[in-house]
């Protein structure tokens, strides 16, 4: 690790307070803006189809912007909005509250999620099923009897891992770490993910999600409850939907390799995802780059987002082969994931996910290079 640190200048760990806040403060300006357009369209004479038209606008890039914005509140986690860890955990607190998710508690689990990616005992989420756990005998005669769900259930079931999964995660460790005790969530001060010193942190978060339940009945009272539902409510939906398949595709490739303790070490965690190029230059903008330089985020949480495509660029140089960036369509990328990746064997140190068919792909995935 001190080679691949010692090849990145320094000056891109520097974290600007004032250049972060300028970040968001454009986020919540765009915010304001698509609010107020919809709103005029609303009262204008523009109606039926077209109305419903300018929703479906209105919606997707809403939805991009809460996303922007939830992912600035996820680099304060990381201490990399600001080099003061008070500014970080307020601006933090705010910007995931306000976006359902418990600041504090969540922290706990995805800092330990990167401090053990990628190991099959330790990670903290999308573990990958094992074939035992699924009732896969080693030489099954007909895999079909396993996996013979049509394409319209396969569509079905992914449509409710991208709008459910981290509510899922989060209430009951779905897709969490298998060697948690039944019912491990992320709202119970003694849950096994925490220790004592963050008993604490978890009741605030718990208390602050009470808040928003309060906040969004009350909005509900006072506007009605089907604006809230349009302005915030679908939005945030789709928050949950680009959250979801933006992390699912940084950790779930045929390609990604996964540990077991024999072999894991934190160099090689941290380059077991793939950087994608998420949705052209409204990944970039809106998104912050959270999907075009995860690798480089795996290394070293703590570089500013804006630094992150410089960085890259000298970690890529350091670690060469090692280094998996892909240039697949994301929702093709997200359909091939969600049917090849199945799960991965009992045994061996280094595993690969398994098909429908039994079968590892370790040669090129469709889009995957290495520079």
């Amino acid at each position: 690790m001190a080679d691949i640190r010692g090849a990145i200048p320094s000056h891109l760990f520097i974290r600007d307070t004032l250049r972060s806040i300028v970040f968001l403060i454009r986020d919540l300006l765009f915010m304001l803006f698509t609010g107020f357009a919809i709103n005029a369209m609303e009262r204008s004479s523009v109606s039926g189809l077209t109305l419903f038209a300018c929703w479906m606008v209105y919606w997707w890039f809403q939805g991009l912007i809460f996303t922007g914005i939830w992912v600035i509140g996820h680099e304060c986690g990381h201490g990399a909005f600001s080099s003061s860890k008070y500014v970080c955990d307020i601006f933090g607190f705010i910007l995931h509250t306000v976006l359902w998710t418990p600041y504090f508690s969540w922290k706990v689990s995805h800092h330990r999620h990167h401090a053990h990616h990628a190991s099959l005992e330790k990670d903290e989420v999308y573990v990958p099923k094992t074939r035992s756990e699924l009732g896969i005998p080693e030489k099954p005669t007909n895999y079909e009897e396993y996996f013979s769900d049509t394409p319209l259930w396969t569509l079905l079931m992914l449509i409710r891992q991208q709008l459910f999964a981290f509510q899922a995660y989060l209430a009951f460790n779905v897709s969490g770490q298998k060697e948690y005790p039944r019912w491990t969530n992320h709202f119970n001060p003694r849950a096994i993910i925490f220790k004592p010193s963050h008993v604490p942190g978890v009741i605030v978060s718990d208390i602050s999600m009470l808040g928003m339940m309060f906040i969004v009945y009350k909005a509900a009272n006072t506007f009605g409850a089907l604006n809230v539902i349009k302005y915030y409510g679908i939005p945030w939906l789709f928050v949950s939907h680009w959250f979801v398949m933006i992390t699912y595709l940084h950790h779930t490739s045929p390609e990604i390799p996964h540990y077991r303790s024999k072999e894991w070490n934190y160099q090689r965690g941290a380059a077991a995802t793939v950087d994608r190029d998420f949705l052209g230059w409204m990944g970039r903008f809106f998104l912050h780059d959270v999907a075009h330089y995860h690798v480089i985020h795996h290394f070293f949480p703590q570089i500013p987002w804006y630094n992150g495509e410089e960085a890259t660029q000298y970690l890529k140089a350091v670690i060469g082969d090692q280094y998996l960036r892909s240039t697949e369509p994301v929702f093709a990328a997200l359909w091939r994931s969600y049917n090849e990746c199945q799960f991965v064997d009992d045994d061996g140190h280094i595993v690969f996910y398994r098909n429908k068919k039994g079968e590892v792909s370790r040669g090129a995935a469709a889009g995957l290079v290495d520079s």
